[in-house]
């Protein structure tokens, strides 16, 4: 399969390390931890039979975005070794029959609020990955999950309208995560109309937001910053010296003096705990974070240094938790990773 490689700040040996977390999980069915209702006896369902594609890798989302990742890595390293497994992974799972029954469980009775917004949010960056490819088997595979894409986005703009607070959580449900990848693909395909309804409903929500009480994070069970996930959001919403001020009145906690030590990692006691190793992703979407809001200040603002050394020690510790000793966080942490190393929300990289 032809393809251009992208500039490559992730290793060979360390993407298909990753990638091989990926090949492990999307077509592992169990154990799953399914997000369900049930209208009667009939739905009760194995996960496969409920969703044809993404009923591996634990639950809905981390098997979307372990795709995602599949996909990352071979556009980002066209000629890998493991070409062919990802190749063939990626074909069992895009098929027109699959997407099919992925669409009709979306269509079902009670399920409008499936996944919604983190698997959704997921969903659309493997479509934005796809659709950026210039490439015939990305292009095909973008066919196949299009029906998808289209009730994807048919849920987001039928529930944004109606979300009246921003929600601020540092997990699956947070919404200035989504927000980010919701924009991401609107600009990536050139859809205006979602664009411009993220972007008011960011500013509605975050235009006014100061002194993000940085001090409380994380929580227990975090994943996701919800302080620094919106900075990460705003960056794509307000642009130059009017997003350096915005930044200044919401985290004016960030230091000048380029140190790194003003935001201490979580810490993981027990890996093998599914809610606690949510930690070692903080410390990932952390970095990715970080490294945004510093790729999105002007040239010499001298609060950058501080936010990529914290990016930094967050990155390294983030990086050391990846492994396949657990599945509680193998089956998801790598996507985490990847995102980062690739610089995969950072345009231009």
């Amino acid at each position: 399969m032809p393809g251009q490689p992208l500039d490559q700040p992730l290793s060979q040996p360390l993407a298909e390390r990753f990638a091989r977390l990926a090949l492990d999980c999307v077509h592992r069915e169990y154990p799953n931890k399914i997000a369900h209702v049930f209208q009667s006896d009939e739905d009760a369902k194995t996960p496969r039979e409920l969703y044809p594609v993404f009923y591996g890798c634990f639950d809905w989302h981390s098997s979307v975005h372990g795709h995602w990742l599949l996909t990352r890595v071979l556009r980002t390293y066209p000629e890998t070794e493991l070409r062919d497994e990802i190749i063939a992974a990626l074909d069992e799972s895009f098929t027109t029959e699959n997407i099919a029954g992925e669409v009709a469980y979306f269509a079902g009775e009670g399920r409008a609020s499936f996944e919604r917004p983190y698997g959704l949010a997921w969903f659309l960056q493997l479509m934005t990955e796809l659709r950026e490819w210039d490439d015939p088997q990305a292009q095909e595979w973008a066919g196949t999950l299009a029906p998808l894409e289209e009730a994807v986005v048919t849920r987001i703009t039928d529930w944004l309208p109606k979300l009246a607070y921003p929600i601020r959580l540092g997990t699956h449900n947070q919404s200035a995560f989504a927000f980010g990848l919701y924009l991401d693909w609107a600009d990536a395909t050139g859809n205006d109309d979602v664009a411009s309804l993220v972007r008011r409903k960011a500013m509605e929500f975050h235009e006014k937001d100061v002194n993000c009480p940085l001090a409380f994070e994380p929580s227990g069970e975090d994943f996701l910053s919800p302080c620094l996930m919106e900075a990460d959001l705003m960056r794509r919403v307000i642009e130059g010296e009017a997003y350096a001020r915005w930044l200044g009145t919401f985290l004016p906690q960030i230091p000048i003096d380029g140190s790194g030590d003003w935001l201490a990692p979580g810490i993981v006691l027990d890996p093998a705990d599914g809610k606690l190793v949510h930690l070692d992703g903080v410390n990932l979407s952390r970095a990715w974070a970080l490294e945004g809001i510093a790729s999105s200040l002007p040239e010499g603002d001298v609060r950058i240094p501080a936010l990529l050394a914290a990016a930094e020690i967050h990155r390294e510790a983030g990086i050391a938790s990846v492994s396949a000793e657990h599945y509680e966080g193998s089956h998801w942490l790598a996507s985490f990773a990847t995102y980062l190393v690739t610089r995969r929300g950072i345009k231009g990289d």
